[in-house]
């Protein structure tokens, strides 16, 4: 048996221990590969739940609707209500805490069934507040406890047939671009998610993240693209992105840089 196969079987197994379950879906390749292996094998067992803020891309929305009625999910789209919380407002160290909080209690509320992430081994060597959250609520990480990394999920989506999403590259939410500290607005999530797709449409990056800091907004690249950048194309996507810039109230200089993952989080050392 193929190493594809038996990662599949392993995951399987653990869904069917979970049945029936809700399966939070972000409109990653982690999420979405869980999501519809889980309706695949478990029917109408499976719920797949997608939250939708300020915070969250309308093309990662876009994508789990598009998924959804190709694989005739049972879906519902729900709003978490985390913009009501001053605390993840202000942006701490532990925001995703207070994100996930928000997000598993209003699933639980919504649909009965075992809340299921599709948080994998790779999601466990950083510091995520939000699996504090996840523990708290009882959820369980199918593809954690079925051993299986990213690699291993993108392998699976393409077995499924999910070509697409298999080749989607990592795409945290809109807030985690915002240095710690820094309060999340609105306006400003808008603007990181325009100034990303602005800069896909002219640089078809590898990776790009627009990152709002107290000096100013610094776009990483990852260096293949970079090292495309000379001086005069550099100027021109300076000029449109500070135009998009002051359209949503975001000010300060625009600079490049490579990027490096979390760097705008800041978190305090022990």
């Amino acid at each position: 048996m193929s190493a594809v196969r038996i990662a599949i079987a392993r995951l399987t197994e653990v869904l069917h221990d979970c049945a029936p379950c809700v399966v939070a879906v972000s409109g990653g390749v982690d999420s979405l590969t869980l999501a519809a292996l889980a309706q695949r094998r478990l029917g109408h067992a499976a719920h797949m739940v997608h939250a939708v803020s300020p915070a969250v891309p309308p093309a990662a929305t876009a994508r789990v609707r598009a998924l959804a009625a190709r694989e005739h999910w049972r879906l519902s789209v729900l709003g978490a209500g985390e913009f009501e919380d001053d605390r993840y407002l202000q942006n701490p160290a532990n925001r995703c805490y207070y994100c996930k909080t928000h997000l598993y209690a209003a699933i639980a509320a919504a649909i009965p069934g075992q809340i299921v992430s599709g948080t994998n081994l790779d999601d466990l060597d950083d510091y995520r507040p939000g699996l504090d959250a996840a523990r708290e609520h009882g959820v369980r990480h199918p593809c954690v406890e079925a051993q299986l990394g990213k690699a291993a999920l993108r392998e699976i989506a393409r077995a499924l047939g999910l070509g697409e999403i298999a080749d989607l590259p990592a795409a945290p939410c809109l807030a985690s671009r915002v240095e710690t500290g820094l309060p999340i607005a609105e306006l400003a999530l808008g603007f990181i998610d325009a100034a990303e797709i602005l800069l896909r449409e002219h640089l078809a990056p590898e990776t790009v993240r627009c990152r709002l800091r107290r000096a100013g907004v610094v776009i990483e690249l990852d260096p293949h693209t970079q090292a495309r950048l000379d001086g005069g194309r550099c100027a021109a996507l300076q000029a449109e992105l500070a135009a998009l810039a002051r359209l949503h109230g975001v000010g300060g200089e625009i600079s490049f840089a490579p990027y490096r993952r979390g760097s705008a989080f800041l978190r305090e050392s022990r």
